[in-house]
């Protein structure tokens, strides 16, 4: 078999990442023909189908290692140029890092970690959303460099490593306890008492259901996928919910929210999972992660 084709690679992440082949055209400079006969071409080396025509484009599971190995040689192509070009004082290549996190990470501790970046790497970093028991999909179809998952068993091609565990107490308005859970919390009481959760990936709920109750249970359920608005619908008194022990403190302290029960709280370990390769970007990114987790996590 003929050896890949290094543009060709490069011209199927560019697909990926902007889910069309005219994206992908603007992105790379080229017409959307181009962009054609390079996936046509691909492809036909192969002897596979690696992009599926779709509304958005979606690179099938034969494309998926070479999605990630595009992924890699362009890191590493940014990173040599970047050493190359230092000592003659030339303008690094800004290097684009795409990550999958978790929402409720996103919303109190990551962000802190890229901001611990130095700006001399010159990153755009690419976040992806998702559930922690979920990111770890998009590492594996080769979308992401790198992910804050739930899942500690590496992925192919993949090192991972523990972060620490995220602590969620359940919050309820006061009105709603005095309501629902009048003496105090029991199974027939969260069987009937609104429920908010973030979507239908988000089973934190639940687990706490089930240590509580030491059974599944079905209550009405509000589906908030937001992190400010699910925090304002338990304040707002439309259910009670898990929310991470960083948020949770304001409510709790105001009295706006109270603790279903103080003494039961559900942990989430987080690990870190990234590309097995030797990458200057790489290692500074995961250094950030670690220092930022450690502070944040339990």
């Amino acid at each position: 078999m003929e050896g890949l084709d290094s543009t060709q690679l490069r011209t199927l992440a560019a697909v990926a990442a902007e889910g069309s082949f005219e994206g992908a055209a603007r992105l790379l400079h080229v017409t959307q023909s181009a962009v054609s006969q390079r996936i046509k071409s691909l492809e036909e080396t192969v002897g596979q189908v690696l992009v599926r025509r779709s509304r958005p484009c979606r690179v099938t599971a034969a494309g998926r290692p070479l999605l990630r190995l595009a992924g890699q040689l362009v890191l590493l192509e940014r990173e040599a140029l970047a050493d190359a070009r230092s000592p003659l004082g030339g303008a690094r290549t800004r290097a684009r890092v795409p990550v999958v996190v978790n929402a409720d990470s996103l919303a109190t501790w990551f962000v802190g970690a890229l901001a611990r970046l130095p700006g001399e790497l010159a990153l755009s970093f690419d976040i992806r959303q998702d559930d922690q028991d979920h990111t770890a999909e998009l590492l594996r179809d080769g979308s992401v460099m790198a992910a804050v998952t739930a899942q500690r068993e590496a992925v192919q091609g993949c090192r991972v490593r523990r972060l620490g565990a995220m602590r969620y107490r359940a919050l309820a308005t006061p009105a709603l306890v005095d309501h629902w859970f009048p003496d105090g919390l029991t199974a027939s009481g969260l069987a009937e008492a609104p429920v908010v959760v973030f979507d239908r990936k988000d089973r934190v709920q639940h687990r706490f259901l089930r240590a509580v109750a030491g059974r599944d249970l079905d209550p009405p359920v509000h589906y908030v996928p937001s992190v400010p608005a699910f925090g304002e619908a338990i304040r707002r008194g439309l259910g009670w919910g898990l929310v991470p022990e960083q948020l949770a403190r304001a409510d709790l302290a105001c009295g706006a929210c109270v603790d279903l029960d103080p003494e039961r709280t559900v942990d989430v370990p987080l690990y870190w999972q990234h590309w097995r390769l030797d990458s200057a970007v790489l290692g500074a990114l995961t250094d950030a992660v670690h220092a930022a987790a450690a502070e944040a996590l339990r």
